[in-house]
């Protein structure tokens, strides 16, 4: 019997989440800028400020420019109990930045590059990740991926999917909102 860190109950959770949210925004309305405050993401290069930008945008779901706390709770829920499907089609309106439907091997390669500049995360470079993935998932060979390539491809195959779950790992935006800012040395 291992000693396992346990969440509380949903409701005690609930009131953990908010309590911590009003703390960090006593308005009960996150903009980017505390945001990235939040989460110790101030003064990064342009690629990495666009995907932290990506990331608010896709968090806000109403699109008024803030993080509510209802808003807060859907995106923790996403990282936390979110089904593999559910987490692919996020990663996919991530990684979609022109909102046309598809991924381009640009958009992917900007958001790779993006969060390789955020998490350093360098197992191969943005372009051999990019070709990798239009390689193994673009079926029809068209340069681009829809929504259906994209989960299809990712769930039948393993490698990719472990790749892609690593690289897009939202738990560091979670262990900072559990656990408070992180302390700057």
């Amino acid at each position: 019997m291992g000693s396992q860190e346990s969440l509380p109950d949903p409701p005690a959770q609930m009131h953990h989440y908010y309590s911590k949210f009003m703390r960090e925004c006593p308005s009960g309305l996150l903009s980017l800028h505390e945001f990235k405050k939040l989460l110790d993401l101030q003064g990064l290069d342009p690629q990495g400020d666009l995907y932290i930008k990506r990331v608010f945008d896709i968090f806000d779901l109403n699109q008024d420019g803030f993080i509510d706390f209802l808003e807060f709770i859907a995106a923790i829920n996403l990282v936390i109990r979110g089904k593999i499907d559910q987490k692919l089609k996020w990663y996919f309106k991530l990684y979609d930045a022109d909102g046309n439907g598809c991924i381009d091997k640009k958009e992917l390669l900007s958001i790779f590059r993006a969060i390789q500049a955020i998490n350093g995360y360098t197992n191969m470079s943005a372009e051999e990740f990019t070709n990798m993935i239009f390689q193994k998932i673009d079926v029809n060979n068209d340069g681009e991926l829809t929504l259906e390539e994209f989960i299809n491809g990712v769930e039948k195959d393993e490698d990719l999917m472990e790749l892609i779950t690593k690289s897009f790992d939202l738990s560091n935006v979670l262990k900072v909102i559990q656990n408070g800012r992180r302390n700057s040395v």
